[in-house]
């Protein structure tokens, strides 16, 4: 099944992500547009020959806001015959296909989006006035300075880091473990729907490196990232700067076969 993977996506457009208001706890529903982006994606990257295979995923994280969960549910991955863990927040229409897989969908804080304190609801721009009108001299950097009446990079560094060694103990290792010559036969990879500056952290911290070093990276409402490892070595977590689409030929002609069997049998008895 190859080198285990963490696919990061954060949710759908919002009127907020559109203007760059900071949200955090605020509960706010995807823009019409969003929703469209989104079920996009999930033709695009989600099936058998795609990049997200639901057959390998091992688990699945959602954050609490509505607006990530409505993501997950416009993205077509359903465990068989298992409900939602939340009431669904729209109807999901005929275009929406259901790709079956075997994973546990939790609702977990530790990837909601970063707690902007004093600072939910207004733009970058807003806050820098502030901070002069304060006496705060130089430019405000969540990644060093935080959020007054809100989180810390250390607060967030501390329950990202603990669902990082979550994934890793509990739906990676296993991977590792039975793999062998780089081919995994327990499904690892992971899929986490969450926000912006969360999952930028996520990153950061995936890779060891501290918050306050600032990511150089974005990832835009809607978008999709991926995490894994290099030498098929647990020890070593990289980003994945570009993921193939998977498409597991020799997989296919063990089905094949195996089907081929079976109506061999079928047709003995």
């Amino acid at each position: 099944m190859g080198t285990p993977r963490v696919f990061i996506i954060r949710h759908g457009e919002t009127e907020w992500s559109l203007n760059g208001r900071h949200t955090g706890v605020t509960e706010l529903p995807l823009t019409a547009n969003g929703e469209k982006r989104i079920r996009a994606t999930g033709r695009a990257m989600v099936g058998n020959d795609r990049l997200i295979v639901p057959k390998k995923l091992a688990h699945i994280y959602v954050s609490p806001r509505k607006r990530a969960q409505r993501t997950f549910e416009l993205l077509g991955i359903r465990k068989k015959d298992e409900p939602l863990p939340w009431n669904r927040h729209g109807v999901t229409d005929d275009d929406v296909s259901h790709a079956s897989c075997g994973a546990d969908v939790e609702v977990t804080e530790d990837i909601r989006e970063w707690d902007y304190g004093d600072y939910e609801g207004i733009t970058s721009a807003e806050i820098r006035d502030i901070r002069r009108r304060d006496g705060l001299v130089g430019t405000w950097d969540i990644w060093r300075d935080g959020c007054p009446g809100g989180e810390s990079p250390e607060q967030v560094t501390e329950r990202i880091d603990r669902l990082i060694k979550d994934i890793r103990e509990k739906w990676q290792a296993a991977a590792f473990a039975s793999s062998e010559k780089g081919a995994a036969k327990e499904p690892g990879d992971v899929l986490i729907v969450a926000h912006g500056h969360i999952l930028r952290a996520f990153a950061q911290r995936w890779v060891g490196h501290t918050l306050q070093e600032g990511p150089t990276f974005l990832l835009e409402a809607g978008g999709v990232g991926t995490l894994s490892y290099e030498h098929h070595n647990i020890k070593e977590p990289a980003i994945l700067l570009g993921g193939a689409f998977m498409v597991d030929i020799v997989e296919e002609k063990e089905e094949e076969l195996e089907q081929k069997a079976k109506k061999l049998d079928e047709l003995k008895s």
